[in-house]
């Protein structure tokens, strides 16, 4: 089960969820039951989705007074424009981003994901190369039977999966 969203606004789970595109801009706000109320989200008169993300900073004092050197972007800057203004950012405002990663995704370590084909190319690669490695050492070690077997396996793998398993 996937983790739930954090509230922006307390550590609570959000259970209301905003998006509001402003001049092509994607805004997203998750908000608890009770901030949401609190804010006037129930009230759509009264509710500004702007107001709310300029007022939920996620840790405002470490990085309040923070510009980066290299391009003298500001937490404001950046929620202003919704990104950074160079790589060194990422570094400066730390601080500011993993929470905001965490609480939107189920960590802040990026794990990617492998297509099919190049996972089972890979398992197939991986394979060969065991089976080589144990092919040289029962020579190595004179054991010609291991060696035989493992021979045969490497043929047998390579026959079955064809020109890929050659590379």
């Amino acid at each position: 089960m996937a983790n739930p969203l954090k509230c922006d606004l307390c550590p609570k789970p959000a259970t209301v969820h905003l998006t509001q595109i402003v001049n092509n801009k994607v805004h997203k706000v998750d908000l608890c039951e009770e901030c949401a109320q609190a804010k006037g989200v129930t009230d759509p008169s009264g509710f500004s989705l702007a107001d709310l993300l300029l007022k939920a900073s996620l840790n405002p004092d470490p990085v309040a007074g923070l510009r980066c050197e290299h391009c003298g972007f500001t937490q404001a800057d950046f929620k202003k424009h919704g990104r950074f203004g160079c790589p060194a950012c990422y570094d400066v405002f730390q601080s500011l981003i993993e929470p905001m990663l965490d609480s939107m995704h189920k960590g802040t370590a990026h794990s990617g994901k492998v297509p099919q084909k190049a996972l089972s190319r890979k398992t197939l690669h991986d394979r060969l190369a065991k089976l080589e490695l144990d092919l040289t050492e029962a020579i190595k070690a004179e054991r010609y039977e291991d060696a035989a077997r493992c021979r045969d396996e490497i043929s047998q793998v390579k026959q079955n999966f064809g020109p890929a398993a050659a590379h």
